[in-house]
């Protein structure tokens, strides 16, 4: 799962500007007397905004699809709901090794590429009381073409990870990708399967512009795939809503 790391990435962001508030206020009564006349007019320098055009987390999680998208019998989970808030955030550096495979079973499995996430995410997920069914959604925002690069990772992840052991059920999986047509800019699908699982599981990733929209679904006799579909397709539509406000 993805909060944790996450939050203490926020937690360390949300400190920053106390910070630097300190280092300018004591740096500012230092100059005070030097810094008077032509300086004192002076117009400050106009700085680029390398998030122009993103959503935030706070908006992102806005376009997350609401309950009544999801089948009968989920309800939403309390600890699954996570999102970046009003402010970006610096992706970690991604891990170059092999892809950790094993992560492709969980709801943040856009990690199997090896980095975190975009600059700013929101996510959650919906599962029944016995968790033999669930579908989870997320939002990631990247920078230029980051998640383009993002969606060629995913490729490559499925190819990487063809089949590996499911370490909870000690069980083979087998993964099977494919491009899927008429959702978003690009959009990607895999297929988890197992002798060991009851159903299996729908993974389908979208790129819309400076997003990708990530979700998982077990839900259905069909490997999740309706499901997983129909709620990428709500996401799709509020995240377009969103970003043409």
């Amino acid at each position: 799962m993805r909060h944790s790391s996450r939050v203490a990435t926020l937690l360390a962001v949300a400190a920053l500007p106390l910070a630097l508030t300190a280092c300018s206020s004591g740096s500012s009564d230092a100059s005070t007397g030097a810094s008077t006349g032509a300086s004192a007019s002076a117009k400050p320098a106009k700085v680029k905004d390398v998030n122009a055009g993103l959503a935030t987390g706070t908006q992102l999680k806005q376009a997350l699809a609401p309950a009544s998208t999801f089948p009968a019998g989920l309800a939403l989970e309390a600890d699954g709901s996570a999102d970046s808030g009003a402010q970006f955030v610096s992706p970690s550096g991604k891990n170059t090794g092999k892809p950790d495979c094993t992560r492709l079973g969980g709801t943040s499995w856009i990690q199997a590429t090896g980095l975190e996430g975009g600059v700013s995410f929101a996510q959650n997920d919906y599962a029944t009381t016995d968790k033999t069914q669930e579908v989870a959604q997320e939002i990631d925002e990247f920078k230029g073409g980051a998640a383009a690069a993002m969606m060629k990772d995913l490729r490559s992840v499925a190819a990487a990870c063809a089949t590996f052991t499911d370490t909870e059920a000690h069980a083979t999986v087998k993964v099977t990708g494919r491009s899927t047509p008429g959702l978003g800019d690009e959009a990607y699908t895999m297929t988890l399967t197992s002798g060991a699982w009851q159903n299996g599981t729908t993974l389908l990733a979208v790129r819309s512009g400076t997003a990708v929209v990530t979700v998982l679904s077990t839900a259905g006799s069909d490997n999740g795939a309706a499901s997983a579909r129909k709620v990428t397709t709500q996401v799709l539509g509020s995240l377009k809503d969103i970003k043409t406000a």
